[in-house]
């Protein structure tokens, strides 16, 4: 057995422990939230006896993204959680009211586990950062802010509404669209133009792009602005564009790395940087606090071969939140684990192709 293939076993191993002590907290009378002590009741299975390993959540039926629309919110709050301060994040949702979660800490937790991942030398300890994306009520801001202050820095934060940028593009009023991602990268220049001594950065692809051309028309570049490492995050971060940033906007200095994800998954790394991958982007999701799947697209039940194409299928697990089984609106490539991230991966994430033409991507 290689090394791969014993940490792959130890990961699952890991993993399987997880799912048994997670389903008993979620679904213990004394632990429990009442949204899932409730839904109990309806499955024809008992989570606390029959739910022994990961592949054993598949008896579980799929989580409804409707349930986390409209409240009452402390239903998702286990009960030994309920006297912490709680936060509610959107994560997602343009119109009508959208999807929310609740948190305690668990957007800390994310955060501290992805700060591991990032190497010293482009993400300097005691560096304050930039976090030039979507604020108001998603974790994101919070989440920067406390990246940053968990490495000793100090966050500065742009202001960004990104459903007041779909309102636009879906009235066609595109150059209104492209006026308010100006007004966006304006504030951004005006804080690194203020001796804060920022070296690191949370942006979207497209924020990054006009950023980047802003500095290049005044004579300047990223890196002369000081910054040593972005990391991003976004639709519109492809293949294509991942090339395009490092030879034509970045430049060798500057060091950019990938990250998906969402709300209710956390953060899921890039595979480290490999010339031989032809800048081809895999993620791994944080194993074993979220898993992700691609699911073939008729049988969410079946994960596809290696290297096949399929619906990305998310499961959550920590003690604040348990989604066992969730379709998400997003389609890839099944992916083999890798030395760094012992566990399947997913590449080229996109929108789900059934959804793709109704779906407003990239807007920020």
């Amino acid at each position: 057995m290689t090394s791969l293939d014993q940490n792959e076993k130890t990961q699952r191993e890991l993993l399987d422990q997880q799912t048994r002590e997670l389903v008993q907290w979620h679904f213990g009378d004394e632990t429990g939230c009442d949204f899932w002590l409730e839904q109990k009741k309806s499955f024809n299975f008992d989570p606390l006896k029959d739910v022994n390993c990961f592949d054993d959540l598949k008896k579980f039926p799929l989580f409804e993204d409707d349930w986390l629309r409209g409240g009452p919110m402390r239903r998702w709050v286990p009960k030994q959680l309920q006297n912490k301060p709680i936060y509610v994040f959107e994560t997602g949702g343009t119109t009508g009211v959208p999807k929310s979660r609740v948190v305690v800490e668990d957007h800390w937790i994310d955060y501290e586990n992805f700060s591991a991942t990032l190497p010293d030398e482009s993400f300097p300890k005691g560096a304050n950062w930039l976090m030039l994306g979507p604020s108001g009520p998603r974790r994101l801001r919070l989440a920067i802010e406390h990246l940053a202050q968990f490495r000793g820095g100090i966050c500065f934060c742009v202001d960004l509404d990104p459903r007041w940028v779909v309102k636009l593009l879906k009235k066609g009023k595109v150059d209104e669209a492209k006026d308010y991602s100006a007004h966006v990268i304006d504030q951004a220049m005006t804080i690194l133009g203020a001796n804060n001594d920022i070296q690191c950065m949370f942006t979207t692809p497209k924020l990054l792009e006009a950023l980047a051309l802003r500095l290049m028309d005044q004579g300047s570049s990223v890196e002369e602005a000081g910054i040593k490492g972005i990391f991003c995050g976004g639709t519109e971060f492809t293949q294509q564009w991942f090339r395009f940033a490092c030879e034509e906007l970045l430049g060798p200095n500057v060091y950019i790395t990938p990250t998906y994800g969402n709300t209710l998954m956390g953060l899921a790394c890039g595979k480290p940087f490999d010339p031989a991958d032809n800048y081809k982007i895999t993620y791994y999701a944080p194993q074993p606090r979220a898993v992700i799947e691609v699911v073939d697209f008729d049988d969410h039940t079946k994960v596809v071969d290696y290297g096949a194409t399929g619906r990305v299928k998310l499961y959550t697990m920590t003690k604040e939140l348990f989604v066992p089984g969730f379709l998400e609106r997003d389609e890839g490539e099944r992916e083999k684990p890798c030395p760094k991230y012992p566990w399947d991966g997913v590449s080229s994430v996109r929108p789900y192709h059934v959804f793709a033409k109704t779906t407003t991507v990239g807007v920020y």
